[in-house]
């Protein structure tokens, strides 16, 4: 008896049905359709994904880039977690953090106000108020 019965394109016994070449050229076609279909559309996720993980990847640089940004910026005490600092620039485009923030100041502080940031557990920092202009890396 023959085992793979399947895979021939003719009947091995007089009750099996006539496997017509038609028939078979259609079955090997959708089969190719299908298997098209499956492909592209696992590859169009993959390609997603890996979009995905490119924004991710420009996101953590990004954001490792302006922490070592901050972690430069001249401070005359020793930065702690969890503490917001307040972030000025001088007019000679040097910049420092304060304690102090533009409310304490009467909103009118000494320099211009980039921003109040606040130093995280992993050393990273987080940026806490929403209408202060964004720092040029």
């Amino acid at each position: 008896m023959l085992e793979n019965r399947r895979s021939l394109t003719f009947g091995t016994s007089t009750l099996d049905p006539a496997i017509r070449l038609v028939d078979r050229a259609k079955e090997i076609e959708l089969a190719h359709e299908t298997i098209k279909s499956h492909t592209n559309t696992k590859l169009e996720l993959i390609l997603k994904q890996i979009r995905y993980l490119q924004k991710e990847a420009e996101s953590i640089i990004d954001q490792a880039s302006m922490d070592a940004e901050l972690h430069a910026i001249k401070c005359n005490f020793e930065k702690q977690v969890e503490q917001p600092y307040h972030l000025y620039v001088k007019e000679d485009g040097k910049k420092y953090f304060s304690f102090v923030s533009p409310a304490e100041w009467g909103n009118n502080p000494p320099h211009e106000y980039l921003g109040t940031y606040v130093m995280k557990g992993d050393r990273s920092f987080k940026r806490v108020d929403e209408d202060a202009q964004e720092i040029e890396i």
